[in-house]
């Protein structure tokens, strides 16, 4: 590949402490009062039990990350509870580093606004992804912010023709493709099995999904002559061959479920 490729995908946590800030919540109340206090008001005002994106914390950033060089699995968590800012500064400083073609799903709606507002909080510094053709002409007509560059891919919006009525979402679009869709849990359950410690099967969990979203984006570049049929069939290859040489039981899982 002539280009570097970096999928992405994000786990997320209330943020407590700021919703603890927002509400003038005193030193006794716990984190579980806090939380249920803003859910009782949630529901009673008729909104959704998600928080909004600027108080969704980052707990893993996971990506796939294609290059030259090959394909590798690799993720950044928060396992201190003290360390969103370095996860966010570390996964910007990539891109700096490679400027790839980012690809998600529904990253436009969801990920990338809420590292934008994270990394406000944290004083993260990311001049490239930011460059819209001030520093580098060439950003100008293709960038990582606008909607309808490609340089930031995200599927899911680009495949509804950024209608959101149209929009589908990654795991039934996976499983229809063949692959094994979400394993372990689904994103309703992150916040709970952090309450739970269960740091490493969430982290699991994200690496999985953004491996699906990799393979739907091999199968789209298919689909638009990005890929012949042969290179796809390389590229399917290689995934599975990177996978099983990772010793880790959701990739032994997710292979098994690959039809």
């Amino acid at each position: 590949m002539s280009t570097s490729v970096l999928v992405f995908d994000i786990e997320t946590i209330p943020d407590i402490a700021g919703l603890r800030g927002m509400r003038g919540a005193d030193v006794a109340t716990s984190d579980a009062e806090v939380y249920a206090a803003e859910q009782a008001d949630r529901k009673a005002s008729g909104k959704s039990d998600m928080l909004p994106l600027y108080l969704q914390r980052v707990l893993v950033i996971s990506c796939v990350f294609r290059s030259t060089k090959g394909l590798t699995v690799q993720s950044f968590a928060d396992r201190t509870g003290a360390e969103e800012g370095a996860l966010i500064q570390t996964f910007f400083d990539k891109i700096e580093k490679h400027q790839p073609q980012l690809v998600s799903w529904n990253g436009g709606g969801f990920d990338l606004p809420v590292l934008h507002y994270r990394g406000l909080k944290h004083g993260v510094v990311a001049d490239k992804y930011w460059d819209m053709g001030e520093d580098d002409r060439e950003y100008k007509w293709n960038n990582y912010i606008s909607r309808y560059h490609m340089r930031h891919l995200d599927m899911m919006d680009l495949l509804a023709l950024y209608q959101p009525r149209a929009n589908a979402p990654l795991d039934a679009m996976a499983k229809l493709c063949g692959l094994p869709g979400k394993l372990g849990m689904d994103g309703s359950q992150v916040y709970p099995a952090y309450l739970e410690g269960k740091l490493e099967d969430i982290r699991r969990y994200c690496e999985t999904d953004v491996m699906n979203t990799w393979l739907l984006y091999c199968r789209f570049q298919k689909m638009r002559g990005g890929f012949t049929e042969a290179e796809h069939e390389r590229e399917m290859a290689l995934a599975r061959e990177s996978l099983a040489a990772i010793d880790e039981p959701h990739w032994t899982e997710y292979l098994a479920a690959w039809s």
